[in-house]
């Protein structure tokens, strides 16, 4: 289904009436101290506005939206710092679900994704973190029916709270999608030590672990989803960028010094001005790479990559500086420059790093 621009902006417009209410910054910093790193009751809500099934085709219970819709909708989502299984469950194993598995596959898995009663994630790379094939460190050998699955997978999202495992992992003709289940035998997650406690990772390691391969499909339904999870991830880090520049330029209005608001100083306007321009590329990328990426996938390489670096480079840019602007406050831990900072710094290796993405860039051009 594809929406109006205005029809976008309204569903947008109603996730953040959503996201002002029930995950304020206060609501971060509770959430990121617990236990789980995600409030149950608000990914609850989300559910029933949709966004837990926004890519979900609507034959599964989804809303059956596309990415340009999903990009718009993470914006709103990175802007509030939300922390939830939004790109593991709602994005990345969603889109793997669908590219790779069967109608069975589906059935099975997708409505209770849709509807938030699952959570799913995916563990796709060893411990270079390139999220490319040479960087998988899963084997799976046949055993009977089903397949055991040795190795290890690192930086996995949400991986203490998911129900919903899939591995990617090498086999004798390439690479398959495999589920395993939380108890399954010869499986271990351990939580990860992170920067950014709003953003949860896991490490998994596999000893002879039974697996079931999820359709017959290889790498290529890897990079489909992965080009999924880019763009969402792409479209967080615009929202951030620009509600911290926001915050900053709020700040440099109110602030006064030597009987003047900080913001009238020169150097502080230019570096607002520059600050502006970085938001408004990352944010011209991220919706660029899902407005191509709707219209022809296999041709929107170039266009996902560019968002990539593009994007992240620009929110962690924009972070920094806005903890400069604002002074000595903004080096304190109360303010919320710094959450703002952990999240940018964090997204700069998810899914592939800066260089990672311009090395993609450069082959989807022929370079």
């Amino acid at each position: 289904m594809t929406m109006s621009v205005a029809e976008r902006t309204e569903l947008a417009a109603a996730v953040k009436d959503l996201l002002d209410e029930h995950c304020s910054e206060a609501h971060v910093r509770r959430i990121m101290v617990g236990d789980h790193g995600f409030d149950p009751d608000l990914w609850n809500r989300l559910a029933a506005q949709g966004v837990t099934g926004l890519i979900v085709d609507a034959e599964y219970g989804g809303v059956g939206l596309g990415a340009e819709e999903l990009e718009l909708v993470a914006e709103v989502t990175g802007a509030a710092l939300l922390p939830a299984p939004f790109l593991s469950s709602a994005v990345f194993a969603t889109a793997l679900i669908q590219a790779a598995g069967t109608d069975d596959d589906r059935a099975r898995l997708l409505p209770a994704l849709a509807d938030g009663s699952w959570i799913a994630t995916v563990a796709a790379t060893g411990p270079r973190g390139t999220w490319c094939p040479d960087a998988v460190a899963v084997q799976a050998v046949r055993d009977g029916d089903g397949h055991l699955l040795t190795g290890s997978a690192h930086y996995v999202l949400d991986g203490q709270i998911a129900d919903v495992l899939l591995v990617i992992a090498a086999v004798d003709d390439g690479f398959g999608i495999f589920e395993i289940t939380p108890q399954a035998s010869g499986f271990e997650r351990t939580a990860a030590t992170v920067f950014d406690p709003t953003v949860r990772l896991s490490t998994f390691t596999f000893t002879q672990t039974p697996a079931r391969r999820i359709g017959d499909a290889g790498w290529d339904a890897v990079e489909h989803a992965l080009s999924w999870a880019v763009i969402a991830l792409a479209g967080e880090q615009a929202g951030g960028a620009r509600r911290i520049f926001d915050i900053t330029v709020d700040y440099l209005k109110t602030r006064i010094q030597f009987g003047r608001q900080i913001g009238s100083f020169q150097a502080l306007k230019h570096m607002a001005a520059d600050l502006l321009l970085e938001v408004e590329s990352a944010t011209s990328a991220a919706r660029h790479a899902a407005q191509r990426f709707a219209t022809d996938p296999d041709d929107a390489a170039g266009a996902v990559a560019l968002a990539g670096f593009a994007c992240a480079e620009a929110y962690h840019t924009t972070a920094m500086q806005a903890i400069q602007m604002h002074g000595g406050i903004g080096f304190t831990w109360e303010h919320p420059a710094h959450l703002f900072l952990r999240r940018a710094r964090t997204g700069r290796q998810l899914f592939g790093s800066s260089r990672d993405h311009r090395e993609r860039y450069l082959v989807s051009k022929g370079a």
